[in-house]
């Protein structure tokens, strides 16, 4: 659906819900697989959507963040896989310790550039997901 998508350490943890030093640690340890240019790690996104996707399974990121997502907010996340047919597409991300899904149309998850590492917004009101990507930014 596009072309490499790539992101800096503070994107990287943002987008985990965990520390720049946390992504640092792990980069460091082999965890998450980085590159350094110019002097800046930067962290492919279908690596992030890897390390997410096992984040999810993982019972020490099972945690709840008090105060942090309520049924009226927007979740910044990564999308960590499209499941995609003729009609309909079923999108999962990970919002730092929440896993969301969405189902929309597939012309939807196309003209947003829905795919594994892409940045995305999950809005989340009653039992209705909608996914969006950030305003002036295709990463």
């Amino acid at each position: 659906m596009g072309g490499a998508v790539e992101y800096r350490v503070s994107e990287a943890a943002e987008l985990l819900g965990v520390s720049s030093d946390t992504v640092r640690r792990w980069v460091e340890a082999g965890r998450l697989p980085g590159r350094t240019t110019a002097g800046r790690t930067i962290i492919a996104g279908t690596d992030l959507a890897a390390l997410a996707t096992s984040l999810l399974d993982e019972a020490e990121h099972d945690r709840t963040r008090a105060g942090q997502v309520s049924a009226r907010n927007r979740m910044t996340g990564i999308v960590t896989r499209v499941i995609a047919d003729t009609v309909m597409a079923q999108v999962e991300m990970a919002c730092g310790p929440y896993r969301v899904v969405s189902l929309m149309s597939t012309e939807a998850a196309t003209e947003l550039g829905l795919e594994p590492g892409v940045r995305a917004i999950a809005s989340v009101k009653s039992t209705n997901v909608v996914v969006e990507r950030p305003l002036g930014r295709r990463a």
